[in-house]
């Protein structure tokens, strides 16, 4: 998931969030990490505003991470990234409703117009004096100041800032732009209040343990036992008014069972590692948090060149604590977030190619539960 290793389809790879020179998350040193600006792979083609427009609220959404997962064996996905998105905007994240989030996914052969050969050195590599961070290199799209999505919407006083749109324009000049605007010591590089703050995602095998999953299966048996002697119990009602009132209350019940132990499992699984902010497993299964609003096969549309989607990671409701954002009220959240991307790893004509995300949120209440103090 960093610094160019290849995963197998069957490895559970844990992302934790880790602070390093900044060097090392910039794009030559193809980086996984949470927050700050995009580090772009492909200096061309890049999203469209329209497409990095939340769908519910329409104001720009914010970078929040992105994944190296470069595919062994496959050229053209020598380097692959994908880059998730999501709205800062706390209404529009309705109950397991992700049109809030947008990911994609960008790749390029390993001989390309925009890296070296050869893999990234370990020291960090002599800049070039002044570099612009808002403007990408090879390409010259222009970037947004605030938050680094592509922007050619320049400032009329200055005309040398540029911004993705006009909520970000308004922001800039309150914060800071309205000061320094024509000043020739003004800053190339704006830290920005959009942003999230910025960290690595480094990785370590997830360790197996078989005792668990045996424990697991004894569970459901269990469940599944207690479910036939309620069914049994149900047949003595002394009339349909009752016998349904009663079918009622047990599907209540057996819902409530059943993301009891599904929470349960979820937390199992994770208290080895509590701090785990990302699952990654290409081709493998989520970790979901509750037993309803699970997505089918049919859930999950295929790539635009026709190939199935497949699961490559979910993000974990504990990196919620690391975004300074709140916890409890006025705030986005979720359960979990799955993403689902193309299965053949297409080109899509060297454009970053939009990627499906499912967010899965707790039936209840129980985000203080799964998350470390």
């Amino acid at each position: 998931m960093s610094g160019g290793r290849s995963l197998s389809s069957e490895e559970v790879v844990l992302g934790f969030l880790e602070e390093v020179e900044p060097w090392r998350l910039l794009a030559p040193q193809f980086p996984s990490k949470v927050g700050g600006r995009p580090a772009w792979l492909s200096r061309t083609g890049l999203p469209s505003l329209p497409g990095l427009q939340c769908e519910m609220c329409r104001l720009p959404m914010a970078f929040l991470l992105q994944v190296y997962g470069p595919i062994s064996g496959q050229d053209r996905s020598f380097h692959r990234t994908l880059f998730l998105f999501c709205c800062k905007t706390h209404e529009c994240y309705t109950h397991n409703d992700s049109r809030c989030f947008k990911v994609f996914r960008s790749q390029v052969s390993r001989r390309n117009e925009f890296y070296p050969y050869n893999p990234p050195p370990e020291d960090e590599p002599p800049s070039d004096p002044e570099p612009d961070p808002n403007v990408l290199s090879v390409s010259g799209v222009k970037l947004c100041w605030v938050c680094g999505c592509p922007g050619n919407k320049a400032c009329s006083r200055c005309h040398s800032v540029t911004y993705c749109g006009k909520p970000h324009q308004t922001l800039h000049w309150k914060h800071t732009h309205k000061r320094e605007c024509g000043r020739q010591e003004a800053p190339i590089v704006t830290t920005s209040t959009f942003l999230f703050p910025e960290s690595e995602l480094v990785t370590e095998p997830e360790e197996e343990e078989e005792e668990e999953e045996e424990e697991e299966e004894e569970e459901d048996e269990d469940t599944k036992e207690s479910k036939e002697e309620e069914e049994e119990e149900k047949q003595g009602a002394d009339s349909l008014a009752d016998a349904l009132a009663e079918t009622d209350l047990e599907e209540m019940a057996m819902h409530e069972t059943e993301d009891n132990n599904m929470v349960q499992r979820f937390k199992k699984r994770i208290a080895p590692e509590p701090h785990q902010v990302v699952r990654y497993c290409r081709g493998g299964s989520p970790l979901w948090v509750s037993s309803q609003d699970i997505p089918s096969d049919q859930d999950i549309p295929p790539c635009t060149c026709g190939a199935k989607r497949i699961f490559e990671f979910q993000v974990m409701p504990q990196l919620l604590n690391s975004l300074c954002v709140d916890s409890t009220g006025a705030s986005i959240d979720w359960g979990t977030l799955a993403v689902y991307a193309c299965s053949a790893s297409c080109n899509n004509d060297d454009q970053y190619c939009p990627e499906f995300i499912w967010k899965q949120d707790f039936s209840s209440d129980r985000l203080t539960q799964t998350q470390p103090s």
